[in-house]
């Protein structure tokens, strides 16, 4: 399906790295960059509104403040920067707070539900929980992974849960209360990789998890974007519930009660045919119908979550789970979606320009 020529976002210097839309505001899109800076957008308006200098080092990951989006976090080097929007649009760079925790470069800081919590995962494999209120450190969360940790979420209907991703092909569960890991899943050990699909290791580049509003009908699952070309849609209560480290290559067999534990979105079903950069569930639409990849071949493809999870097609190798296809001209480094009819989904490639395409 051809899509139509891309809205193009320019306000950045260098390469753009992350972008987040507004749940509360339509239309209100913040991105960062290599420049150090980050760059507010209101899609209603046609120039950036106004651009906040973090640093010199490159602006790596961006959050919201849960319950209250005029406190964003941005995560550069080691350290993570709060911000208040009031203060910024009077035209005040000056940070609300200034947390440096983690040892190596933060991958990706995310908040939690009851913005309680801030979770940041950095190039040590460490991740470090920050309570909000107290303003200080609450747990380092050690020795799951032993590469960089790219990727950290929060579980929301485990409120005391996070996931994490990295570089040496694992994914972790962690009870942040203990600080223990709770369950491996080691994608390394997966021999089920498509033949003429993508060499690379199984690397967690990215995972997302479903909002509470969304567990209804996808249910208690992740996505896992990974550096071999696929994406996992992997049950997390499923997987909490057998003893060990678990194999990535698990089958995607249903339990009595219709439950898939696992799903392979690959290239035999129009997957991706390079390292997966990003997932992430979709705003737009019906809420949660849609995982959102983006890749390093230069393409973004929108799956139908509702169809891949169903026990029936995966029974009968159902291969329409791709929605669409959009190849783009750069890799992708990140994208995000927002609830509009238009304008809902914006990518991040390995330009200074962002990218806004209208999924209908």
């Amino acid at each position: 399906m051809s899509m139509s020529e891309p809205r193009k976002l320019r306000g950045h210097k260098a390469t753009a790295t992350c972008c987040i839309s507004s749940r509360d505001r339509p239309g209100l899109v913040v991105t960062s960059g290599e420049d150090g800076c980050v760059c507010w957008f209101d899609l209603r308006c046609k120039d950036v509104q106004f651009t906040i200098d973090v640093g010199t080092e490159p602006v790596s990951s961006l959050c919201f403040k849960t319950g209250n989006e005029n406190i964003l976090y941005a995560s550069h080097g080691n350290e993570i920067k709060s911000f208040d929007v009031h203060m910024l649009s009077a035209g005040s760079w000056k940070s609300l707070e200034s947390y440096s925790y983690n040892k190596d470069e933060v991958n990706q800081v995310v908040c939690n539900g009851k913005s309680s919590f801030l979770a940041s995962a950095d190039d040590s494999g460490d991740v470090k929980i920050i309570d909000i209120g107290q303003k200080c450190l609450y747990k380092t969360l050690r020795a799951g992974h032993t590469s960089i940790c790219s990727s950290v979420q929060f579980i929301p209907w485990r409120p005391w849960e996070v996931i994490t991703g990295g570089l040496d092909s694992k994914l972790v569960l962690w009870d942040f209360s203990k600080g223990r890991s709770q369950k491996i899943i080691d994608f390394s050990s997966d021999t089920h990789s498509n033949s003429g699909q993508c060499l690379n290791p199984a690397f967690v580049h990215s995972i997302a998890v479903p909002e509470m509003d969304m567990v209804d009908k996808l249910d208690k699952i992740c996505a896992v974007a990974r550096g071999d070309g696929i994406v996992d849609l992997i049950n997390i209560e499923s997987e909490l519930s057998r003893k060990g480290t678990s194999k990535g290559s698990s089958s995607s067999s249903s339990n009595n009660n219709n439950v898939v534990k696992r799903v392979r979105l690959d290239y035999s079903v129009g997957g991706h045919k390079a390292a997966v950069s990003c997932v992430a569930f979709s705003q737009f639409q019906e809420k949660g119908r849609f995982l959102i990849s983006g890749g390093n071949d230069k393409t973004v493809k929108i799956w139908d979550c509702v169809r891949c999870l169903d026990s029936d097609s995966n029974n009968n190798n159902n291969r329409e789970f791709l929605h669409l296809n959009i190849d783009l001209n750069k890799k992708v480094n990140w994208l995000c979606s927002n609830q509009s009819d238009s304008e809902n989904l914006v990518v991040c490639d390995t330009t200074r320009v962002v990218k806004v395409y209208s999924i209908s």
